[in-house]
């Protein structure tokens, strides 16, 4: 049987290093839908129930803002989880964002 949509989205998720992040588009590249990137969003924002809970914390937009961040417990959760990592947030935008960029196309 073929994994759906979000299961694929859940399993390079579940990839992502701590101390990196990674975009919705590039994972959307990753799994074969390059113009998904809203639906790998998506696809994240219903994964409350995934077990084992999935690093969703570690996924950015392509500008490495916290674009998600009103989907965790709390609207400074999402950093905190960052911070604890020893990515440092400011502005809800990612520092560092290039040097810290996991690309799942390139390193998966």
């Amino acid at each position: 049987m073929e994994e759906s949509f979000f299961e694929k989205v859940y399993s390079v998720v579940r990839q992502i290093p701590a101390g990196r992040v990674c975009t919705y588009g590039a994972i959307a590249e990753c799994i074969g839908s390059k113009k998904a990137a809203r639906m790998v969003g998506w696809a994240l924002n219903h994964s409350h129930t995934v077990y084992p809970e999935l690093p969703a914390h570690r996924v950015v937009n392509r500008k490495g803002l916290l674009s998600g961040k009103h989907h965790f417990d709390g609207p400074s959760e999402m950093e905190k989880r960052l911070e604890l990592e020893g990515i440092r947030v400011e502005n809800n935008q990612v520092l560092d964002f290039e040097a810290l960029l996991w690309d799942p196309n390139k390193e998966y």
